[in-house]
């Protein structure tokens, strides 16, 4: 049985499903030749990433699909509902990269306080003609340990992103829609741990307290974080998105970046990606990655060989 995986798949995954008696294809196929490849090559599972879409175009003209399989959390790229109403499993990797889209926030944060993304667009421009200069314009940095840290969105990530910011000290409040609490367990070395249970709060009372923002949201229609939400925030806060492009509003965190408000901004995804608009990619106080929250070694080899357990543990109950 033939698996395409067109936003490629890790080494340890297709090792895992080519042990299962499976050919993996990672023939990078355009957008508008996808249907017509898998019919072709009598394609049996489609694993996409972010750039592959699935939509019912592509459902309907292929109807020896089996599985469709996202490597990563969010499916807005698949129809799913849709997918499942013609008998084709939808599965994704919601637990493999919490740990690496976690680490982004931080990167951003740490960037953020520090003005990384700034110094290191200056420095090589400057530094060896202002060092005094470039010294005194970044003197100004602020700890993040004793900060507060609000989490819009405590699933898998989000409580991923709390452990982290609870080992380095930091105090963590947390809203969510669907979950009232969550007992975080922070690791340390030798076997040691902490048990911290935090109660999620009202959406209005964790923009009000924290001093750092970051969004774990699926994407959905309107922004959470629009012109009245940036002005109900504290005065100088950070805000960092690593969920999903459009739960923002640009224009809003612009004015608010100009006025000081808000103090820098972390951004993985945009409102108008993969196309981000200039004001956004040449803002000084704004820390930029092009959707890579789930891009480390480790997370992909945890994607590949979890979409792998999946495929095999389907498709062998279906021939029972």
């Amino acid at each position: 049985m033939k698996i395409l995986a067109n936003d490629g798949i890790s080494k340890s995954g297709i090792l895992a499903l080519e042990k299962g008696g499976f050919e993996v294809i990672t023939t990078k196929v355009a957008q508008e030749q996808v249907a017509n490849y898998v019919n072709e090559h009598k394609i049996r599972v489609v694993l996409v990433r972010s750039a592959t879409k699935v939509r019912q175009d592509i459902i309907d003209a292929c109807p020896g699909l089996k599985i469709i399989g996202r490597g990563g959390v969010g499916m807005d790229n698949i129809d799913v509902d849709y997918a499942r109403s013609k008998g084709i499993h939808v599965i994704n990797t919601p637990a493999s990269s919490s740990e690496s889209v976690a680490e982004l926030v931080f990167a951003h944060l740490f960037s953020g306080v520090r003005f990384l993304h700034d110094s290191n667009r200056t420095m090589p421009l400057e530094g060896d003609s202002n060092f005094e200069g470039l010294k005194k314009a970044y003197a100004n940095g602020v700890e993040l340990r004793g900060k507060t840290l609000g989490i819009i969105g405590f699933g898998r990530i989000g409580q991923a992103t709390a452990k982290m910011a609870l080992g380095l000290g930091m105090k963590v409040i947390a809203a969510d829609k669907f979950l009232e609490n969550a007992a975080i367990k922070v690791d340390f070395y030798n076997g040691q741990f902490i048990n911290v249970d935090i109660l999620t709060e009202p959406m209005e009372d964790v923009l009000k307290h924290s001093d750092f923002i970051t969004l774990h949201v699926p994407a959905q229609d309107g922004y959470v974080i629009g012109k009245e939400e940036l002005a109900s925030m504290k005065n100088g806060v950070g805000i960092v998105n690593c969920s999903r492009g459009g739960v923002i509003d640009e224009v809003a965190l612009l004015d608010a970046l100009d006025s000081g408000k808000v103090l820098f901004a972390g951004l993985d995804v945009f409102e108008t990606e993969p196309t981000p608009e200039i004001k956004i990619l040449m803002h000084p106080k704004i820390s930029l990655t092009p959707h890579i929250g789930a891009a480390t070694l480790e997370a992909q080899d945890r994607i590949g060989t979890e979409l792998a357990s999946q495929i095999i543990s389907i498709l062998k109950t279906e021939e029972k």
